[in-house]
């Protein structure tokens, strides 16, 4: 009886062998020689670019956007690296190598507006993390629906204002005359006498940084609720089973299941280090708080339209860039580094 089930038994046994060795061979055809790999995948892409016309077609003018108002003005960085005389044409021009570079670094005025320029950044970008990570949980946390739509419509709307519009509000807020700042203040018996708010060096970077965020936090916040959506409900529920609150299902999975996109945005804001606000500084200081308010952008501007120093803004300007383009790829090497995720 054994051997007949043996017998019986063999002929399926050789039928899967021979499946197996037949779907080797097809696997080894199909992949053939790298030269013949090769031109498949090129093939391949071709094909693709062919049933894309249309995609291609409507990115041709962003892309020749691109060219001309991005890379076509990359020449002018050369004018860091000349003493440059509009009069003269380029083959004129006094080639002075780094001269500017080092002379940025001497001069007192641009160490001051490199400070400032890194101090309002990051006062901004902390407290716009913070908040738009909060207001994105507390929203996320309200089951009304109406609520819900209406304090994002409101959090919004300050996005869609220009910054020349929000300076103006916050130079009537922090008016001496008649702001309500200081009208409310004085009702409530904090102060006895209305503040120069815009005159006292140290309330200024504090104004810039709190004056983002009302600007912007609600338009943070899209990104963190759109990370929100892609966590599995089925995570609250079995926490809600185990008993867990809303404070501990926030800490154990809300916040873990965003800690990518808070990476990604940390790792993209560091590309943005020195470029602090330029309208703010521009339209809300004095000569009370000079030595606060000023920043790259504004001693390129002054540099380049004032004195018509255009070397040495185009040098401020590269070195500028340059940092931030640097910070950008350090960040991005210790969260690969630390295991996060990243852009690269």
């Amino acid at each position: 009886m054994k051997c007949r089930a043996e017998q019986a038994g063999r002929p399926f046994r050789e039928a899967r062998f021979y499946k197996r060795i037949q779907g080797v061979f097809m696997k080894n055809k199909k992949s053939g020689c790298p030269e013949q790999t090769a031109l498949a995948s090129k093939k391949n892409f071709w094909q693709i670019l062919g049933k894309q016309k249309q995609l291609l077609l409507m990115s041709v003018p962003f892309v020749i956007y691109i060219i001309i108002f991005k890379f076509v003005p990359l020449w002018g960085w050369t004018m860091a690296f000349q003493d440059y005389k509009p009069a003269r044409s380029f083959s004129q021009q006094t080639w002075v190598g780094l001269r500017w570079f080092f002379f940025l670094f001497k001069d007192k005025e641009f160490l001051l507006s490199l400070r400032n320029t890194v101090c309002m950044s990051l006062i901004s970008t902390a407290l716009g993390y913070v908040t738009a990570v909060l207001i994105a949980v507390l929203l996320n946390e309200i089951r009304h629906i109406g609520i819900k739509r209406f304090i994002q419509t409101v959090s919004y709307l300050p996005h869609f204002l220009s910054w020349v519009i929000v300076t103006g509000l916050v130079a009537n807020v922090l008016s001496v005359e008649d702001g309500i700042l200081n009208n409310v203040l004085m009702s409530l018996g904090v102060i006895k006498e209305p503040l120069l708010w815009l005159s006292v060096p140290k309330y200024f970077w504090h104004i810039i940084g709190w004056t983002y965020v009302w600007k912007e936090v609600g338009w943070n916040t899209i990104v963190y609720l759109g990370a929100m959506t892609a966590i599995d409900p089925c995570l609250y529920e079995a926490a809600e089973i185990d008993g867990c609150g809303r404070l501990r299902k926030i800490a154990h999975i809300t916040l873990p299941g965003i800690r990518p996109t808070i990476i990604i945005m940390m790792i993209m804001s560091a590309g943005h280090i020195l470029d602090a606000n330029f309208e703010m500084p521009f339209f809300l200081k004095n000569g009370m708080i000079e030595d606060v308010a000023s920043t790259i952008d504004l001693y390129v501007l002054k540099y380049g339209f004032k004195l018509f120093n255009f070397s040495l803004a185009t040098a401020a300007g590269i070195f500028k860039n340059a940092v931030n383009i640097l910070l950008l790829l350090l960040a991005n090497w210790f969260a690969k580094k630390a295991g996060e995720e990243r852009l690269i």
